[in-house]
């Protein structure tokens, strides 16, 4: 099944006042943006706009395929709490807009989370586009050209009309309220979540210990040799199979079904008396003919193909090998399958190095091409928290202070 993201957005200028809304459906596999809505809706307040976004936002999730999950994501803490069902919702405007948001998908199938406003800033800037196309009197379009956002560098954030005096915006008496009473959490020490979050499911992601191949900085995926440990990664396994077993919070052991991977966790498991399950899902990106090779031995007998695989998430290596747009959809299919399996328990993910950034990229909220910018070493551990809510919260990245 797929899953989308919708982040939606919407501002009066005056409240009320000239209003507009934005809309964007995310991949949440992938970080794609798959469709964006805007759109000038005359006079109406802030939160008559916030909830046209979102039924925008939901609409157009639900002709991409209506039989996806939605994640809703909006600054708007009134939106949020109300279509959670723990706000009641009192103004006569909102019930009939929060009714058609509830209609577009069955209530099983989609959750709302909160997110800051400096998060929300493409949906809030296609809802600033809308509002100045139709002070221009037109219409908004993808392709509209858009002065707006340097008509609008050296005034006020136009989407708000009150402000607190902290400075924060106001969109309603009901969100001025939610800003007040509403603390942002403190980070628990370790992998733990605070009190009163409940407890997550905790991924502890450990990439495997070295082989020959590691070294050698060579392609060493799932359509390769299947290379064993190496002196120096058995090792390494075993340093932090010790580092594991003094912490003890591990519950269960969850690896990839390639042989490296396997022996890694089989050296944490006998120092933790657990079992090991294996997860086909957790298996490498299959990197097809540049499986053994160097990046410069690539570079050089497949230099088009290399290239285009680097500008794209979506391409494959040479010979059929699988891209990383695949490789996340079938991340995010196991985080799912794992999280329903082990709710609320904290288990040792034995994995590699795709599989375990993707998995840090979607916590985060990255784009795809973050994938290149993470630096992931043999026998490293990092941990990710997801809760019930649908947050997750990335807690420990590259620790290799174990190694040392």
């Amino acid at each position: 099944m797929r899953e989308f993201i919708v982040e939606a957005d919407g501002g009066s200028r005056g409240n009320p006042g000239p209003a507009g809304y934005g809309a964007v459906v995310i991949d949440a596999a992938t970080g794609e943006t798959l469709a964006e809505r805007a759109e000038y809706i005359g006079i109406a307040t802030n939160n008559v706009a916030e909830y046209r976004g979102l039924v925008a936002g939901l609409r157009a999730a639900h002709e991409l395929d209506p039989a996806a999950r939605v994640r809703v994501r909006m600054d708007s803490k009134l939106v949020v709490e109300q279509l959670s069902g723990r706000w009641k919702i009192k103004h006569p405007d909102m019930k009939p807009l929060a009714a058609e948001a509830a209609r577009v998908f069955p209530a099983d199938r989609i959750t709302y989370e909160w997110m800051p406003r400096e998060q929300n800033k493409h949906a809030d800037r296609l809802a600033n586009e809308a509002m100045d196309a139709g002070r221009r009197g037109e219409q908004w379009s993808p392709s509209a050209p858009r002065e707006g956002r340097g008509e609008l560098r050296d005034q006020p954030p136009p989407t708000r009309s009150q402000t607190t005096p902290g400075g924060e915006a106001a969109k309603s008496e009901d969100d001025a309220r939610a800003a007040r009473n509403v603390a942002t959490p403190a980070p628990s020490t370790g992998w733990g979540a605070t009190p009163d979050m409940g407890a997550p499911t905790t991924f502890v992601l450990l990439r495997h210990g070295e082989t020959p191949l590691t070294p050698q900085k060579r392609f060493s995926g799932s359509g390769g040799t299947d290379p064993s440990l190496s002196d120096v990664g058995r090792e390494q396994a075993e340093r932090v199979a010790a580092a594991l077993a003094a912490r003890g919070t591990v519950q269960a052991i969850v690896a990839s079904p390639l042989t490296r991977t396997r022996q890694t966790a089989a050296a944490v498991a006998a120092r933790l008396g657990l079992d090991v399950a294996i997860e086909d899902g957790l298996r490498e990106t299959d990197f097809g003919a540049w499986e053994g090779l160097t990046f410069a031995e690539v570079q050089e007998q497949y230099p088009e193909d290399l290239k285009t695989w680097l500008a794209s998430p979506k391409a494959e290596p040479t010979g059929g090998g699988e891209s990383f747009a695949a490789t996340a959809r079938r991340i995010a299919t196991t985080r799912d399958k794992l999280i329903a399996s082990y709710a609320g328990r904290t288990v040792l993910l034995v994995s590699h190095v795709t599989p375990i950034k993707s998995l840090v990229r979607l916590a985060i909220g990255a784009p795809p091409e973050s994938l290149y910018r993470m630096e992931l070493s043999a026998a490293s551990l990092s941990a990710v928290a997801y809760y019930a809510d649908g947050n997750a919260s990335l807690r420990l990245f590259n620790d290799t202070s174990h190694l040392r």
